[in-house]
């Protein structure tokens, strides 16, 4: 039989487990600011894809959001419909968030990651009965741009 004290005990100890537990969950959240021009619907559904890989989502609307992607130095040609700040990286398009995760695991000496255009299938940009694209998730900062992953919808390729 189970005392009161020892009941006690044990919830104290299980409780403080549970929140231990959870700011480790919360320690590992990264938190992402998405700035999207007002007008775009599928920036939405890619900070959804954000928050559903528990990330910590801000969203900014900001009608001259050209302004923000040369402020951060994001590429012409690589540009997409909304720009992200993560850690002191830049984001830029439809990145799958695994490619963030690797990003932020490795913390490479680059600028940022981007995904140029909206390819069919990347995060925020699915089409019920279209076979998702395979597109490259690109690196830029000042040595240039290289191919950091391979994907097909969310799914990582190999290089």
């Amino acid at each position: 039989m189970i005392t009161r004290r020892k009941f006690l005990g044990l919830a104290l100890v299980t409780g403080g487990a549970l929140l231990v537990g959870r700011q480790y969950v919360l320690a590992s959240t990264p938190a992402i600011r998405v700035t999207r021009d007002p007008n775009c619907g599928c920036c939405s559904a890619w900070a959804d894809h954000l928050r559903e890989n528990a990330f910590a989502v801000t969203v900014v609307e900001d009608p001259a959001i050209n302004r923000v992607k040369a402020r951060l130095g994001v590429p012409g040609d690589l540009a997409s419909c909304h720009t992200a700040e993560v850690e002191g990286y830049v984001i830029e398009g439809h990145v799958p968030a695994g490619a963030i995760r690797k990003l932020l695991s490795q913390r490479p000496a680059f600028k940022g990651l981007a995904v140029p255009g909206m390819p069919v299938g990347s995060p925020g940009m699915e089409i019920e009965g279209q076979a998702p694209d395979i597109y490259d998730v690109v690196s830029f900062g000042p040595n240039g741009k290289a191919v950091f992953a391979r994907y097909e919808g969310v799914k990582e390729l190999p290089l």
